[in-house]
């Protein structure tokens, strides 16, 4: 029999039990009696390769090790997110920092790659049209228009000029607050009014 690698009995495993919330125990199991079976040894850790497996966007988390196998997911990813080398040329170009707030990997704090104009309204899966979001600023792009969540965080930065007696910043974001309103963007999101 042809020699597979862990990751491709995980898969084949997942692949048998479509569409099911597979905890860590049966999939191993099933891995590690398969391995031998074709000559090999009893593996080391066939958890990270699942958890691979849900990096690469093959499977999905279910919950703390639980995954899933959904067909139909596999075609969305695909469609959907960047191809692992794109997402990791982003991150390298970042320095696998977010773009918003600078925090990252050496911080502890999880990142993601994102699309700059989003897949459903025209967006590439390029490296150009990618950037490095932490999870936070991630969730709150998702949630909010590019340019919310960009005055969101001006209105931030001017708070917190504002609280460390910054005037050059307090210009800097009214300036930029003036620009929103002068394109008539986003006036649903009120200035702050602060009197500096």
């Amino acid at each position: 029999m042809p020699k597979k690698s862990i990751k491709q009995l995980a898969l084949e495993y997942f692949k048998m039990h479509p569409n099911e919330d597979l905890t860590h125990g049966p999939v191993v199991d099933w891995v590690e009696k398969e391995n031998i079976k074709l000559g090999g040894t009893k593996p080391r850790d066939p958890w990270r390769d699942i958890r691979k497996l849900h990096q690469e966007g093959i499977l999905i988390k279910v919950g703390k090790g639980i995954y899933r196998y959904d067909p139909s997911y596999i075609h969305k990813v695909e469609l959907f997110d960047f191809p692992p080398e794109v997402k990791e040329a982003i991150f390298k170009r970042d320095n696998y920092k977010c773009v918003v707030c600078g925090r990252g990997r050496k911080d502890g704090v999880e990142i993601c790659a994102d699309h700059i104009l989003p897949k459903d309204k025209g967006g590439s899966n390029t490296i150009k049209n990618g950037q490095t979001l932490c999870a936070e600023h991630n969730l709150i792009k998702k949630n909010l228009s590019q340019t919310e969540a960009g005055k969101k965080f001006i209105i931030k930065m001017y708070e917190n000029a504002v609280a460390a007696d910054d005037l050059k910043m307090i210009r800097f974001c009214k300036e930029l607050f003036d620009v929103y309103d002068k394109e008539g963007i986003n006036g649903h999101i009120p200035r702050p009014n602060h009197k500096r």
